[in-house]
């Protein structure tokens, strides 16, 4: 029977692994954060791979040569060389299927936060001495969120279940997705975006939900966040590189993006040295009160999304390796 290796030992147990495997797999738990602390003599057997956070070069696939199936265990792929798995015919697979609800819950009421000042009033109540008890003129955050846009980059499964948080809230909600077929504006109630330029434009709230590829890296820069309405915010629950932190800091810093939230960063976690959108945030500078909300790459979690993680993932390797009825295949020149 197969051998299959997890990059992590994640779970106490493999209770729930063996319920969708059966007893006949050999089932094996990395000791490290990196494919490298895999011992050769396991390497050499594994024809399943599962990873959460490790990354999978060509130089660690070398050391798999039985490999068949990668599976990540998440909905990003772009830890993985799919150039190296497809010149050796490895299947790469991801779960896009879980934290669906919790990372668009996330981006929404992150921008509803912002855009009632929450964050601004929690972080001057709590002061020494604390703010006077009354409103404060927040200047171009706080909005109602009927006379909004919400724009979307990316209506996926989680951009989609955005859009429609969104739309309950009263924004009138835009997308830009040119790899989506036509009617998918019909089919939830929103309007479409034939052109990033033309999104931007319009949106009073952007929330990124795009995949890291070749074409969404730095796609939003200077020039692009620039088109942006005086005092958007803008939300990015997808991935860092999409989104020029050092362009960001300057349009906040210009009081031009009102406000932000970032669940993702460029490098995670942040290492020295850090962006200075991140240091003036943990610094408290007083030009960013209540207007920068970041978080630890945790918009998936609930105890709930961590079992979906663990048998959807068992589930996507059994398809491929097990049953020869591969499901949720990435193609190496996936966009």
């Amino acid at each position: 029977m197969p051998v299959i290796q997890y990059g992590e030992s994640l779970y106490p147990d493999d209770s729930v692994e063996r319920e969708v495997y059966g007893p006949g797999p050999e089932l094996r738990w990395g000791p490290g954060k990196t494919l490298a602390d895999i011992p050769d003599v396991d390497a050499a057997t594994a024809e399943g791979l599962l990873v959460l956070g490790q990354w999978v070069t060509a130089a660690d696939l070398a050391r798999f040569p039985r490999l068949r199936v990668v599976v990540r265990m998440g909905v990003g792929y772009d830890r993985i060389d799919r150039a190296a798995c497809a010149a050796r015919n490895i299947l790469v697979c991801n779960v896009p299927d879980y934290g669906t609800m919790e990372v668009a819950e996330h981006a929404v009421v992150a921008a509803l936060a912002l855009r009632r000042g929450l964050f601004l009033y929690h972080e001057t109540q709590r002061a020494d001495p604390p703010a006077p008890w009354r409103f404060i003129d927040a200047g171009k955050l706080v909005r109602r969120s009927e006379v909004q846009t919400f724009g979307i980059i990316g209506l996926g499964r989680i951009g989609t279940a955005a859009a429609l948080r969104a739309k309950a809230f009263g924004f009138r909600v835009v997308f830009y997705d040119p790899h989506r077929p036509n009617g998918s504006d019909r089919a939830i109630g929103v309007a479409r975006a034939r052109t990033l330029e033309e999104l931007l434009r319009q949106s009073d709230v952007l929330s990124v939900h795009a995949p890291l590829t070749p074409e969404t890296k730095g796609m939003l820069g200077m020039e692009q966040l620039a088109l942006l309405p005086d005092g958007a915010v803008v939300v990015n629950t997808a991935r860092g590189p999409i989104i020029d932190l050092a362009a960001l800091e300057t349009l906040l810093r210009e009081g031009r993006i009102a406000g932000a939230a970032l669940d993702v960063l460029p490098v995670e976690p942040p290492v020295e040295p850090v962006p200075d959108l991140l240091r003036a945030y943990r610094a408290r500078e007083k030009w960013l009160e209540g207007r920068l909300l970041i978080t630890p790459h945790s918009a998936f979690q609930t105890p709930q999304s961590w079992d979906d993680i663990r048998r959807k993932s068992a589930e996507t390797m059994a398809a491929a390796l097990l049953s020869n009825a591969p499901q949720n295949v990435i193609p190496p020149d996936s966009y």
